[in-house]
């Protein structure tokens, strides 16, 4: 029992030691992106999904103009979607 407690708890601590490390790659590559409205698929936005909804994973529709997600800086207005193209402020219906 004393092995599996011990198991445990190197496991615990290694999940805590990445989770530590990964935090500053995180914020360093939201500086190389930018939000894109309009090109999340339905679920999949990383926020502002508009009124009545959470924020992440909120959005109803695919391609909802007033949902976001993260893209390297530079590309959103580029993307192609069948709706027309990604745009960096909330696209109006």
């Amino acid at each position: 029992m004393n092995a599996k407690i011990t198991a445990a708890a190197l496991a615990g601590s290694f999940a805590a030691a990445l989770a530590v490390t990964a935090t500053p790659a995180l914020a360093q590559d939201k500086a190389n992106m930018e939000k894109c409205y309009g090109v999340s698929l339905a679920g999949k936005n990383d926020c502002a999904a508009g009124p009545g909804t959470t924020c992440a994973g909120t959005s109803k529709v695919d391609y909802q103009g007033n949902a976001w997600k993260y893209v390297a800086k530079g590309t959103c207005v580029s993307m192609k979607t069948p709706k027309g193209t990604g745009s960096l402020s909330v696209i109006k219906s």
